[in-house]
């Protein structure tokens, strides 16, 4: 954990982040057999906890103890973790593998954790879901059953000022309801038949113009969507 710096300072002098490291070291150190850890990179500042999750992730590799994590981070969630446990309002939301988890949320709230868009609709065909709003939307894989959700990774979502042609992607019209700036990244929130957030490069969004309430194109591939019984 990058401590060696550390070693003559008292603990009255450490800042909120170099004492969470400390603790984190100092629990390991005794190799218990229960490991609870709370919280464990809420103090640290994100260059920082970058480096002591993937420390941390290499040490909970070999520990050979039980292991719980509790924490409102869901990327420290999905990289730490072997299996979540998600809680929403008292009760167990959903549980299972990261993966199984992140490709498939069942709920609204599950989705947003993990920064992925959530549909409701019915099956209309082998590979056709008309969502709840009447749009309609292609899968590639034929569906499970008659009411599914589908799940689309904002990355997924190319948008356009001009309705594309020739395209065998699903297309429809959305207005930009707002913009979040996110690392090296756009978060775009879209009204329209299909409401979803899409991320993109501050670079496009300055090539497209965008800003609250600019028309826009929305397109997504039958690949990029997964559906699923809800």
């Amino acid at each position: 954990f990058d401590l060696a710096a550390l070693a003559a300072v008292r603990p009255r002098n450490l800042s909120g982040g170099q004492a969470q490291r400390v603790a984190l070291a100092r629990t390991l150190a005794t190799d218990p057999r229960l490991l609870l850890l709370d919280e464990p990179l809420a103090a640290l500042d994100a260059g920082t906890r970058l480096r002591v999750r993937t420390e941390l992730r290499r040490h909970l590799a070999t520990f050979g103890g039980a292991r719980l994590l509790v924490t409102h981070d869901p990327v420290d969630a999905l990289v730490l973790a072997d299996r979540l446990v998600i809680l929403e309002d008292g009760h167990v939301t959903q549980s299972g593998t990261p993966a199984l988890v992140a490709a498939r949320p069942r709920s609204r709230y599950v989705a947003h954790l993990i920064g992925i868009n959530l549909l409701h609709g019915t099956a209309i065909g082998d590979r056709t879901v008309r969502l709840d709003t009447g749009a309609e939307l292609t899968v590639a894989d034929p569906l499970p059953g008659p009411d599914v959700a589908v799940a689309l990774r904002p990355q997924a979502i190319a948008l356009h000022r001009l309705k594309p042609e020739g395209s065998p992607r699903n297309t429809w019209a959305a207005t930009v309801d707002d913009l979040e700036a996110d690392r090296d990244r756009v978060r775009v929130a879209l009204v329209g038949p299909v409401t979803a957030t899409a991320e993109i490069t501050p670079a496009a969004v300055a090539e497209l113009d965008l800003a609250a309430g600019t028309p826009v194109w929305a397109t997504v591939k039958a690949v990029d969507l997964t559906a699923y019984e809800r």
